[in-house]
């Protein structure tokens, strides 16, 4: 009798718990292979180009590039490659940057016990993977306006407490453009204060906690 070919992972984690847990949930799988482990995104890079896995698990949160980077430059060099997300964050903005830049399925990290090996065959499969709460976040945002990268910097230089007159000073603009950027964020946001705005935007992805 042949031997089933077995599913080839490359896993991408700079938490070493995380990494040996996968490792031990992958051993008890008769068709799934780890073949090579990763700490950052350069690295989750260069491994890909050498082992050619059949999927890629990849952290988000990592030092150096991050996860949606190593991602982009994983399918610019390989089209086709299929990568699952492990990510702790529940917020729609990570989740809809990381499926633009190419991935096939978004797993939190708090659902691997459970979730993690259907989710490979899935993915394996050419199924895509998203759990429910995460895709009802994104469903609920679809239409909202993201925020422009310039409202980003300016929310997260008032998220350490800094006054219009600081973030002015910080980001070279004047207090007027402060209170406009300020204005289009409430706005787009749906929230009430500024305090509102930054727990909105830590929530969504938009700023890290």
């Amino acid at each position: 009798m042949t031997e089933t070919k077995k599913i080839r992972i490359l896993c991408v984690d700079d938490h070493p718990l995380v990494r040996d847990g996968i490792a031990f949930a992958l051993q008890l799988q008769k068709d799934m292979e780890l073949v090579g482990e990763a700490t950052t995104g350069e690295e989750a890079v260069q491994e890909f180009k050498k082992l050619l896995p059949d999927i890629t698990l990849m952290d988000l949160q990592m030092p150096g590039m991050n996860g949606i980077t190593a991602i982009e430059a994983i399918r610019a060099h390989s089209p086709k490659a299929k990568i699952v997300v492990l990510t702790t964050y529940s917020g729609d903005v990570q989740a809809s940057r990381a499926f633009r830049a190419g991935a096939s399925g978004y797993l939190l990290k708090s659902m691997l016990r459970t979730e993690l090996i259907g989710t490979i065959r899935d993915v394996h499969m050419g199924r895509k993977r998203i759990p429910p709460e995460i895709a009802a976040s994104l469903a609920e945002h679809l239409s909202v306006d993201d925020l422009s990268q310039r409202e980003i910097e300016v929310l997260r230089s008032v998220s350490s407490g800094n006054s219009n007159k600081i973030v002015a000073d910080d980001l070279s603009i004047t207090e007027d453009t402060v209170k406009g950027h300020m204005r289009n964020i409430m706005t787009k946001l749906g929230a009430n204060d500024r305090t509102h705005a930054v727990l909105i935007a830590i929530k969504r992805g938009f700023l890290e906690g």
